[in-house]
Parts: structure tokens; sequence; C-alpha cells
């Protein structure tokens, strides 16, 4: 079990992260929220649109890039010839 402590609004909150080899995850959430300090609700859901922005750039680029591997049924008919 791997807990995160955030102190949002004075308020804080324990997340059990579960496993996190290399502590990979939580290194990446340190990286937009801290741990030592209250944040504001404002701060907590400003990270999470950010978060989201990148994700949805991400989904568009592997988009662009499966759009570009041919079909299996491409494939089959190219083995075919």
């Amino acid at each position: 079990m791997n807990e995160i402590t955030f102190y949002i609004d004075n308020i804080a909150y324990t997340i059990d992260i579960g496993e996190d080899p290399g502590q990979v995850l939580e290194k990446s959430i340190k990286a937009m929220l801290s741990t030592d300090e209250s944040l504001s609700t404002k701060d907590v859901l400003l990270a999470y649109l950010k978060r989201t922005e990148e994700m949805v750039q991400y989904k568009r680029k592997l988009k662009g890039i499966i759009h570009t591997i041919p079909s299996l049924e491409q494939f089959k008919e190219k083995s075919e010839e």
C-alpha cells in the first residue's frame, strides 16, 4: 500500500495509489501538486485541467500514429500479392 497525503483547504486527504514501481506515479503527482502545504480547491482543479489537456493531446497524437499503421486486412492483401 502506497499512500500520498494532500492538504486541500486545510483538510488532509490521504489516498492509496496502490503499487507504484519506481515511484513513477507518486513523482508525477508531486510534480503537479505540493504535498507539503495546503492547496486551494482552485489549485487542484487547475492541475486536473492541465493534466486532462495533456492526455487529450497524447490521445490525438496516438490516433494519428495509429492511423498510419496498416490494418490487418491491408497487411493480408500485401502478403498475398
